[in-house]
């Protein structure tokens, strides 16, 4: 079954993501409500834009989470207590320090799962126009590697419960 995964869904979702672990694990909770989190919500709610969640909505959404948790980080050390409720007993004591790093890899997974949207929406897979991630090639060399690679992927899904 398909995610519904969208562009939108994964900033709102990386920018609720930050607002708890720069702003509520610190003391210092993020000024915008974030109702998909509240008791009864849909599930998975900040995963996916809403109708009256415009994507300039979104973005702004973004930026004002971005500068309060920049306001975090420049209010606290490196070394400073946070405890994140959300994780095992033996992980909800963290700093800082380690929500920086959880936060790189949190942001950088969800931007390889945005490349590949992106790819899916406009069929691009150039890190510019002007230089090929994919190698030299005609279109005609790189469509017959395309199908190659669909037909090995369709052998292994067919082979699975």
């Amino acid at each position: 079954m398909p995610s519904g995964s969208n562009l939108l869904g994964i900033v709102k979702h990386v920018a609720s993501v930050e607002a708890g672990y720069f702003g509520e694990i610190f003391g210092r909770p993020s000024p915008d409500p974030m109702p998909w989190f509240d008791e009864g919500a849909e599930p998975n709610a900040n995963m996916w834009a809403t109708a009256h969640e415009s994507r300039e909505w979104v973005i702004h959404l973004y930026e004002r989470v971005w500068a309060h948790s920049d306001a975090t980080i420049d209010a606290l050390g490196l070394d400073a207590p946070g405890l994140v409720p959300w994780w095992s007993e033996e992980r909800r004591n963290v700093t800082l320090h380690t929500m920086l790093v959880h936060m790189v890899t949190e942001t950088n997974r969800h931007c390889g799962h945005a490349d590949i949207l992106r790819e899916l929406i406009d069929g691009s897979v150039w890190h510019r126009p002007q230089y090929s991630n994919m190698g030299e090639g005609d279109a005609a060399a790189y469509a017959a590697h395309v199908d190659r690679l669909e037909a090995v992927a369709k052998t292994f899904s067919r082979a699975l419960p």
